[in-house]
């Protein structure tokens, strides 16, 4: 079973920002840029009927569109750093969409996810890096800030054969139109989902 997450994709014009950021940090490895993403829930490897029916609960969503935008640049892993990321500015109404779509994966069976919500783009993989050699580029960058977009849905994304930064395969979409009655418009007809075939 492939790895599951929910997340928002990066439109081409914030993308294009995010691949300037590319580049004067040996031992990187830079995520391609068709991969970018914020993931706003890990589900992880799951039975077929618990990804139905999370994608079941994911249905009954009910959300305008917002807008979000990019800001700052950070690495995880303290000591150790071992992803960059470029930061998303604090959002309202994607902090209440991300709790929403929490709710639902831990009623339908996934388990619970034990890092708090920290909104980002992992734009790459460090390895052998120091956090003083990693600290110059850091400061270079901190100003790193995207022009705003707006987030229209969101999906629920896989991941196979793979150790980080894809491919990641749109299983399915959610469109945030604030108007939904919870009747599956997602997808063709309302039936129930079977994201595994």
């Amino acid at each position: 079973m492939p790895r599951l997450f929910t997340a928002l994709e990066i439109p081409r014009d914030a993308a294009l920002s995010l691949s300037l950021l590319r580049g004067g940090l040996p031992g990187a490895r830079w995520i391609d840029v068709e991969n970018y993403h914020v993931t706003l829930r890990f589900i992880g490897d799951v039975e077929g009927h618990v990804a139905d029916d999370i994608a079941n609960g994911l249905d009954r969503i009910s959300r305008a569109p917002f807008e979000i935008r990019l800001s700052g640049v950070g690495a995880f892993g303290n000591r150790k750093p071992h992803a960059l990321w470029a930061g998303v500015a604090p959002s309202a109404e994607l902090a209440a969409l991300q709790g929403e779509i929490d709710r639902i994966c831990l009623r339908n069976g996934a388990p619970a996810d034990a890092r708090k919500f920290t909104p980002h783009v992992t734009i790459a993989r460090l390895r052998n890096i120091s956090p003083a050699e990693l600290a110059p580029y850091l400061s270079g960058h901190g100003g790193f800030a995207s022009m705003p977009f707006k987030v229209g849905r969101f999906v629920l994304m896989s991941s196979r054969d793979s150790v980080g930064g894809g491919p990641y395969v749109v299983e399915e979409a959610w469109p945030l139109d604030g108007a939904r009655s919870g009747t599956g418009s997602a997808h063709a007809g309302g039936e129930p989902h079977q994201v595994w075939r």
